[in-house]
């Protein structure tokens, strides 16, 4: 480790130790430090804005605060999860698993981009040109669209994009790229730190859309420093299982956009492709009434959707009953059967409980909190609920059924798909509804109701 000092840096966190510990001592994961070489640092550095101007205090009334310019990505899903559109100067860092559809997504849209005369950018650190022209082959996407670059040392990489000027680099993945300032290897917390943090400034200097494709860990987060997430403009990530045909990308932060948004799209043999109508796939078409299925009317960002909530009611061999969750909070799960015992009267103890969202779609909104009761209820009693049945609500601990946000909204995407009736909570029942309300305040009404 000659020409620069030995440190430890922790690769979940990135705090840096001057020596190596089983455990680091700011965020107290186990094994995570690792050995780099700490950066020169200049003895006169010199501080520059993003327009390459000394900084200077400003009053805010001088400040432009038009909407900002946005691109079309060609993808009406993609736009959605946006916000609109790609806004010009931004950096969108999108995650996911291996193979789950990045680089395909990135790639139709570059190709939409340069067929509207619009310059982009494709640096590839892990593909070679010619993987990614067979992937273009399978795609049916003109190769004369798209501009390819394969090159992982981030100097040269502003260097030639500097010339080339293009309106959106795409970076395939941030976790190749490195920076010869750093002797640590690629993906290290430091080398992605500062390979991101060139190119943020990058894009805020010459206005340019970025693109960063980031791996993901065993535990599904982005992989590299926290850090990361709160450089960038938007952190998007690819939602769904490999071996299904749908796939779901959330946006977790946007800065100019609504948080949580969905996109929704299909896996084909041309690519992906946006799904408009998301409640028309994710609810099953059952020939016959079933036990333990009800529809709720959940609400992702600015769109209602329709799901279908399942469970599942059986007697348990276990001295300690299991209650399994798919697409939904455990330990809620935990609390509605209590709640569902204390003011409704059902007990399900002695039983094996599991409750699942259809398609694949995590639900985290409260407004869940009936519609699984409702599932769970009908398992237990072998009591299929009404085909043309819409419920949301949230329940309190008190056994009272609170309101959800956007109730109008939710009931007239559910009149849309043809339901007629629906158990709301009574502060959620507008006066002209299409659909025949149930308004209830309590679980036990909700109970009798049904």
């Amino acid at each position: 480790m000659k020409g620069g000092k030995r440190q430890y840096q922790c690769q979940q966190c990135g705090a840096v130790a001057s020596k190596w510990a089983g455990q680091c001592a700011e965020c107290g994961q186990w094994n995570t430090l690792e050995e780099s070489v700490a950066p020169a640092v200049s003895a006169s550095p010199r501080f520059t804005s993003y327009a390459g101007e000394a900084p200077r205090i400003m009053n805010l009334a001088e400040v432009d605060a038009e909407e900002a310019p946005r691109l079309d990505t060609g993808l009406s899903e993609l736009d959605r999860v946006l916000g609109g559109g790609l806004v010009i100067g931004s950096v969108v860092l999108l995650g996911g698993d291996p193979g789950i559809g990045k680089s395909t997504l990135l790639l139709q849209s570059l190709a939409h981009y340069q067929t509207c005369g619009v310059p982009t950018l494709y640096v590839s650190g892990e593909e070679s040109a010619g993987q990614i022209a067979m992937r273009a082959d399978r795609l049916k996407l003109p190769r004369s669209a798209i501009r390819l670059l394969t090159e992982t040392e981030i100097e040269r990489v502003l260097a030639i994009a500097a010339q080339e000027k293009p309106a959106v680099l795409v970076i395939d993945s941030i976790q190749t790229v490195h920076t010869s300032t750093l002797q640590s290897a690629p993906g290290n917390v430091a080398q992605v730190r500062e390979c991101a943090a060139q190119l943020v400034r990058f894009a805020k200097a010459t206005r340019t859309a970025v693109y960063l494709v980031g791996h993901v860990t065993k535990e599904g987060a982005l992989a590299g420093p926290r850090v990361l997430e709160h450089m960038v403009d938007a952190v998007l990530y690819f939602e769904g299982e490999l071996s299904g045909r749908y796939r779901l990308v959330r946006a977790f932060k946007n800065r100019f956009g609504a948080v949580n948004e969905l996109g929704v799209f299909a896996m084909t043999d041309r690519g992906l492709r946006e799904v408009t109508n998301p409640s028309a796939i994710l609810l099953s078409r059952h020939e016959q009434p079933v036990a333990g299925s009800v529809v709720m009317v959940t609400r992702e960002g600015t769109r209602p959707m329709l799901v279908e909530v399942q469970a599942l009611v059986d007697d348990s061999g276990l001295a300690n009953p299991r209650r399994v969750t798919v697409g939904l909070e455990h330990n809620r799960l935990s609390m509605l059967l209590a709640v569902l015992h204390r003011h409704g009267g059902v007990a399900t103890a002695g039983c094996d409980v599991f409750a699942n969202i259809v398609g694949g779609v995590r639900v985290t909104e409260t407004g869940a909190d009936l519609a699984v009761v409702m599932a769970v209820l009908s398992s237990l009693r072998n009591r299929p609920l009404p085909a043309d049945l819409v419920v949301f609500g949230e329940i309190g601990l008190a056994g009272e059924i609170r309101p959800v946000q956007n109730g109008p909204e939710r009931l007239r995407e559910a009149a849309k798909h043809g339901f007629r009736r629906a158990i709301v909570p009574k502060a959620n029942a507008p006066r002209d509804a299409e659909l025949e309300l149930i308004p209830v305040a309590r679980l036990e009404e909700a109970l009798a109701a049904i």
